[in-house]
């Protein structure tokens, strides 16, 4: 069986595992030039023929200025599918990053990520695409968790898809069920071509070295390829510390545990709605407050680099002590790790409880108490 049949399989089983696509889409195709993107360019223009797929595509590259890039043979290739290839003038890219650079020997990757990312926003907007796909699959997505695990000290990769609310873009990864060697086999039989990278650090890179180390592991354990790709998806065998937080307030019978899992969040929910507090945002760190063993609150909160904003902070059965107690825990915790200078407080009916704890009242309305 041709391997284009079971990348076509795999987009079809991502996309009802995800939900990928919807009817009428509008999908830019980041495009590189490299094999991964080539494929999916490739492997969607014939999945948006099936009856499931009713969505358009739209290929666009970023020319970010590297030296010897040419899109001009990739234009003619993405010609022959039918379709026009998109060059982006983002040239600005490679001047900023070489003044970053400094003395160091490599382009900052960190940089350019980001760069890109607000490029791609920009083309899509003016495409008026409202969804991009990239190329990465699931040896990128365990290269991914190894380097956020050994540089991060966090288990993390990258979503399947992410929507962004602030550029109204959503980004889809269709590739993310597919493994590298297929889509080297597929390039091969299907006679899609790949174009050399101009990236001055292509090759020289923490991936890298992420690959060739996966490559040593299952080498010697070859049964761990295919279990580095379930894991990702192994949500019923999640086991991991963070999920029996309770940061506890000591000498208070006071915890503080983080909305993590779906059972927190429905608690939340409740609590929430018994306080009549419906609105929030997703960016904040959200907590459920115990006492013992019993629910007794919410607490909501955004830190910076140099404040603490409580957004909410509301119990079901009103305590002077308790609200006391978890103030201070917060302000102290503040001191110690040395992470802000001020605590804020967002409009609130308990201002004047507040003010004898030391909080003044800011122009917006909010309570402001500086630790430093």
């Amino acid at each position: 069986m041709k391997t284009i049949r079971t990348i076509l399989g795999q987009i079809r089983k991502a996309d009802q595992k995800f939900s990928f696509f919807n009817e009428k889409d509008r999908i830019m195709i980041g495009v590189s030039g490299g094999k991964d993107s080539m494929v999916l360019l490739y492997a969607l223009n014939q999945y948006k023929k099936f009856k499931c797929a009713n969505f358009e595509i739209v290929p666009a590259i970023l020319d970010l200025g590297f030296p010897g890039f040419d899109s001009t043979e990739m234009e003619k290739y993405v010609a022959s599918l039918g379709l026009k290839l998109h060059v982006v003038d983002s040239k600005e890219v490679y001047q900023i990053l070489k003044v970053q650079q400094k003395d160091t020997p490599h382009l900052p990757c960190s940089i350019c990520s980001r760069m890109k990312k607000a490029a791609i926003n920009k083309t899509a907007h003016e495409l008026g695409c409202n969804k991009v796909a990239f190329a990465h699959h699931g040896d990128d997505a365990v290269e991914t968790l190894m380097m956020n695990q050994i540089f991060g000290g966090r288990f993390a990769t990258f979503q399947p898809k992410m929507f962004l609310e602030r550029s109204g873009i959503q980004f889809i990864r269709p590739l993310i069920l597919c493994h590298e060697d297929q889509i080297i086999r597929c390039a091969k039989e299907e006679g899609i071509p790949a174009y050399p990278s101009h990236c001055p650090n292509d090759g020289n890179t923490m991936r890298a070295e992420m690959k060739q180390m996966l490559k040593e592991i299952y080498a010697k354990y070859p049964m761990a390829k295919k279990n580095y790709f379930s894991m990702l998806e192994n949500y019923e065998k999640e086991t991991l510390y963070y999920q029996d937080y309770y940061f506890k307030i000591e000498r208070k019978d006071l915890s503080l545990h983080p909305v993590i899992s779906a059972k927190d969040a429905l608690l939340e929910q409740q609590l929430r709605s018994k306080l009549k507090i419906n609105n929030f945002d997703d960016d904040r760190q959200r907590f459920i407050i115990y006492k013992i063993n019993q629910p007794i609150g919410v607490l909501s909160m955004k830190t910076t680099s140099n404040s603490r904003l409580i957004c909410d902070l509301e119990f079901i059965r009103e305590s002077k002590k308790n609200r006391q107690n978890i103030i201070h825990y917060l302000e102290t915790t503040i001191e110690h790790f040395d992470l802000a200078d001020a605590v804020i407080l967002e409009k609130s009916s308990h201002s004047e409880f507040y003010e004898t704890l030391g909080y003044k009242k800011a122009r917006r309305g909010e309570l402001i108490k500086y630790l430093k």
